[in-house]
């Protein structure tokens, strides 16, 4: 029989053995254990913008023009009706062809009307180059050079004619005061009044015109003596900033047609006006293609004068319709 204090040596030496290993297996406090190499995180990806042009939405409402609310409350007037041709008289019939002149007298019910027999020619008055007209209905005399270029003026009107045509080939006023010996004063006259005729006949010429696109710009004087180098480009971009004086111009790059020509700020206002004053010379049935340099005002502008009401589709069986927008004129 084993007696008991052996197994009292037994337990004490199986707890020293525990107590060796677990001080062998078990991590000092001083000793830090070696950790893995962490791995870089990669960075994350970014996302890649499309560079296809999205489809423009429309607009809640449609843009503002203040011509256009104008025109609305403040119609144009009527004008006259067209009075009855005058019959001829028992006198010898008129040589002069007369039909192509009206009377321009206030307040002759004839007055802005071509061909109605209502003038006569009247000779040559002192004996001057132009010819007196008659008015039968308001018994008025006038020239036949009344409304125009030439009216009242003594000088040939060849020499007129050549001194504007070396201004629009581009020579300054005072080299073409010099070259046809007339006073620099007298030929600025003479370029107002020709820039006065031009612009009415502009008005009546420019009307239902049809064309397929446009070109919308702007530009300033300061631009040539950026080029020449004379400023820099800094200076030259703070006098553009704050200068009033910006020339728009709207042409028909095929037909090289000019619409419009304006000179006031770069302003959205000053938009909304070039781009009203050429909707109003197109054709109703017209809607040309717009190119411009990308100036803010020319999107609101152009789709309040060439936009329509748009309903999109429901993108769900059930709920509301979807508001309309305002969307550009497709052909």
């Amino acid at each position: 029989m084993i007696p008991h204090h052996l197994y009292y040596q037994l337990a004490i030496v199986g707890l020293l053995w525990l107590c060796v290993m677990l001080h062998y297996i078990w991590p000092s406090r001083g000793v830090v254990s070696p950790q893995p190499p962490m791995q870089p995180v990669p960075p994350p990806l970014k996302r890649k913008r499309s560079n296809e042009p999205k489809p423009f939405g429309g607009l809640p409402q449609r843009p503002h023009c203040a011509l256009c609310a104008y025109e609305a409350t403040h119609p144009e007037l009527q004008p006259p009706q067209r009075p009855a041709p005058m019959a001829p008289t028992k006198r010898r019939p008129c040589a002069i062809d007369t039909s192509r002149h009206f009377c321009p007298h206030t307040g002759c019910d004839y007055r802005g009307w071509l061909g109605l027999g209502n003038l006569r020619a009247n000779g040559h008055p002192s004996g001057g180059p132009w010819r007196q007209l008659y008015c039968r209905s308001c018994h008025g005399y006038f020239l036949e050079t009344h409304g125009t270029l030439f009216h009242g003026k003594r000088l040939s009107v060849e020499l007129i004619v050549r001194v504007l045509a070396c201004l629009a080939e581009g020579l300054g006023i005072r080299a073409t005061a010099r070259v046809f010996e007339v006073d620099p004063n007298t030929v600025l006259q003479w370029l107002v009044e020709a820039a006065e005729q031009l612009q009415a006949f502009s008005c009546y010429f420019l009307c239902d015109v049809h064309v397929r696109q446009l070109q919308l710009d702007e530009l300033y004087a300061v631009i040539r003596a950026l080029r020449t180098g004379e400023i820099s480009r800094e200076n030259a971009m703070k006098r553009l900033e704050r200068s009033r004086h910006w020339v728009w111009t709207v042409m028909d790059p095929v037909s090289k047609l000019l619409l419009v020509m304006e000179v006031g700020p770069r302003t959205v206002e000053m938009a909304q006006r070039v781009v009203h004053q050429v909707v109003r010379v197109l054709a109703p049935d017209c809607v040309p293609a717009w190119f411009s340099d990308g100036f803010k005002g020319y999107l609101p502008a152009i789709l309040g004068h060439c936009g329509v009401w748009v309903h999109p589709d429901r993108r769900q069986d059930k709920g509301p319709w979807p508001k309309p927008r305002w969307m550009p004129c497709t052909i």
